[in-house]
């Protein structure tokens, strides 16, 4: 008969045993886990820092897709491209646009120039109102503009208005929801203090997911992110801000939290480049607040 000492032996023989065989592949799978991320980021490691500007190509190449080909070189006046124009749409973006889209090409210099134009794109469009044939029927054809957003996050993942864009287009354009939430949650996985992602995402769950308590938790988490900011940074970006309160106020107003919502619309207001506009919603809730209470019916 085996005595128990014998047992003991071959447990504690099987338990080193285990105990090198884990030490040893330990090492192997922490390269197998190091080689997957390097390849997740292949573009980084094989472009350097010089990925950020193909990344930004890219992107630039998207709105030119989306003016079918009409878009200015280097030579060209850039005034009203300096946001393309696929992030300006969103609402979600500060925009240092000047001047006519349409003008950025000016006069003909001579007859060679005026004649030339003809073979050129020459007229302002947009892909989701038709494009340069202006047949409604194909504004779906904004899908072309993905692949170059795509590759953009890929390499320059800090970029937050490529996820908003992509994110926004996915959304409002070509109806595919879910997709748009992932794109969203990848964005701020690489981008956790982005209060721009996070009015989009807060977008999603209102209009689309009609989740009003998700919207406001995201958008009051994107308010304390853009407080973080420094005064400068705060100045540069009032438009999000603003965006971000009026639609909170708007919220919390179809909730009936009248107090709150004025808070909202007051705050939007101070960095509001229109503000007798929110003075009208700001009027309307006092006058909603001091109004006596409605007498209860008698039965």
């Amino acid at each position: 008969m085996n005595s128990p000492r014998t047992f003991f032996l071959l447990l504690l023989a099987l338990l080193v045993f285990c105990f090198g065989l884990a030490a040893q592949l330990q090492p192997r799978f922490q390269l197998l886990e190091d080689s997957r991320r390097q390849s997740d980021n292949f573009f980084n490691l094989l472009l350097g820092d010089s990925s950020r500007m193909f990344a930004n190509n890219f992107f630039v190449k998207a709105d030119e897709y989306y003016h079918s080909g009409y878009y200015p070189t280097i030579f060209d006046n850039n005034a009203a491209f300096k946001t393309a124009h696929i992030a300006e749409d969103t609402g979600a973006v500060t925009s240092h646009n000047q001047g006519e889209e349409g003008d950025f090409m000016g006069p003909p210099r001579d007859w060679i120039d005026a004649f030339g134009r003809h073979f050129i794109p020459n007229r302002h469009t947009h892909l989701d109102e038709g494009g340069p044939s202006d047949d409604l029927s194909g504004s779906d054809n904004v899908r072309e503009i993905l692949p170059w957003l795509e590759l953009s996050a890929k390499l320059d993942p800090e970029n937050v208005q490529t996820y908003v864009v992509t994110a926004f287009w996915l959304r409002s354009r070509m109806h595919k929801v879910a997709e748009a939430d992932q794109v969203l949650h990848e964005g701020l996985r690489n981008n956790p203090d982005s209060y721009e992602i996070l009015f989009e995402l807060g977008r999603l769950y209102d209009e689309s997911y009609h989740d009003a308590s998700r919207a406001r938790n995201v958008w009051e988490l994107a308010v304390r992110k853009w407080l973080a900011l420094k005064p400068e940074e705060q100045k540069e970006n009032n438009l999000i801000f603003e965006r971000i309160t009026t639609h909170l106020g708007q919220l919390e107003k179809d909730a009936g939290n009248w107090e709150r919502a004025l808070n909202w619309f007051q705050a939007a207001q101070k960095v509001s480049l229109a503000p007798a506009a929110l003075q009208k919603q700001i009027d309307e809730l006092q006058g909603k607040i001091s109004a006596p209470p409605s007498p209860v019916p008698l039965k």
